[in-house]
């Protein structure tokens, strides 16, 4: 088992790798051309006007469709006698609104345009023993907290997979939902909401930008505690949210303590299922295995231990080297003092190093 101080460190690594692989992301040549083409819509929707589509995003609307009207401003810029009537020092000014006709991209053929899908893929595929834990995380808040979970069907939560209600202190999930790692994942995010943004909640003022950022890397690094990798979810739904560098770092230096409680939490509800895999011997017996077999599985089981995927396998792994690093030393121990048997005629060293060589 590992100690409390790996326990600890496992944890925080996990949000500070959530962090990085986001910033990553939002570093990427396509993210810009989607916050560029995100800039050109209204108020981030995929409607523009008629010359608006072919000139920015190069697409045509199709014959025979009927635009939707909206008001758009009218900005003027103000004269120094404007500001001073107004009050204001900026240079423009909305002074009015006028209706025109804006298209769907449903509307439109012609090139490309990126969107949220882009970088948010929905599909995790199922994995095992997830439905088991999304099963008892719900039956425990439920039965242990305030917090009351239910599910509807999807259909009538207008695209979204749950949400958080602070009003009544619920959370709502898509109960039908066909993908269980991507539905145990929305009862973290909304875990999460409910910890961070309640109505008694230190973080509830927060911009909704920064809400979605930290609920769902809450969600992501408790994913990746139990080995399901989210990214492909979770970092671009956080992504598309948090445009911002210093959003992502403010956001995220705030979540470490929900994620720790997830993580216990899940922890503590896999074992009362007996869902943790129990350590294990290593394959082989160390002592018959070759030399270079047994370096091979020194350097098997470093890679392994960069890449465990929660504290108990790290801390399983790096018992099997321990095992593998002891039979080694044994083995050199005793081919040094073979070779000096056989070959008294060479001086061994001291047994006490030189003094004036200590600092």
């Amino acid at each position: 088992m590992p100690t409390k101080e790996e326990a600890e460190e496992w944890k925080k690594q996990l949000v500070d790798n959530a962090e990085q692989q986001i910033l990553n992301l939002t570093d990427s040549e396509k993210f810009k051309s989607y916050l560029d083409t995100v800039a050109k819509f209204h108020r981030y929707s995929q409607v523009a006007g008629f010359k608006k589509w072919q000139n920015d995003f190069k697409r045509s609307v199709n014959k025979g469709e009927k635009g939707i009207r909206i008001a758009a401003p009218i900005i003027k810029k103000l004269t120094p006698d404007d500001q001073k009537r107004l009050d204001t020092t900026e240079e423009k000014a909305i002074v009015g609104y006028r209706y025109i006709p804006v298209f769907d991209i449903s509307q439109t053929s012609g090139e490309p345009v990126l969107s949220a899908k882009d970088f948010v893929k929905e599909n995790l595929a199922d994995h095992q023993n997830v439905t088991s834990l999304y099963n008892a995380f719900k039956d425990y808040l439920n039965q242990q907290t305030d917090l009351k979970v239910s599910e509807v069907p999807l259909a009538t939560l207008n695209g979204a997979k749950g949400y958080f209600q602070p009003s009544t202190n619920e959370i709502v999930i898509g109960g039908d939902e066909p993908d269980n790692a991507l539905k145990l994942k929305t009862l973290y995010h909304e875990y999460a909401h409910s910890q961070l943004h309640g109505l008694k909640s230190a973080f509830k003022d927060r911009p909704r930008a920064y809400q979605e950022t930290q609920a769902e890397a809450v969600a992501y690094v408790a994913m990746q505690n139990i080995g399901v990798d989210t990214s492909n979810y979770s970092l671009g739904y956080v992504a598309t949210w948090a445009k911002d560098k210093a959003v992502i770092h403010s956001a995220l230096s705030e979540i470490q303590q929900v994620s720790n409680k997830v993580i216990e939490l899940s922890d503590g509800l896999t074992k009362q299922l007996g869902l943790q895999e129990a350590p294990k011997e290593p394959e082989h017996d160390l002592k018959k295995l070759s030399a270079q077999d047994l370096n091979k599985s020194y350097q098997g089981l470093q890679q392994q231990i960069k890449q465990a995927t929660s504290p108990q396998q790290k801390a399983q792994f790096k018992k099997q080297l321990n095992d593998v690093h002891q039979e080694i030393s044994e083995r050199t121990q005793k081919q040094l003092k073979s070779f000096a048997e056989q070959h008294p005629e060479i001086k061994q060293p001291d047994s006490e190093p030189d003094q004036s060589l200590k600092r």
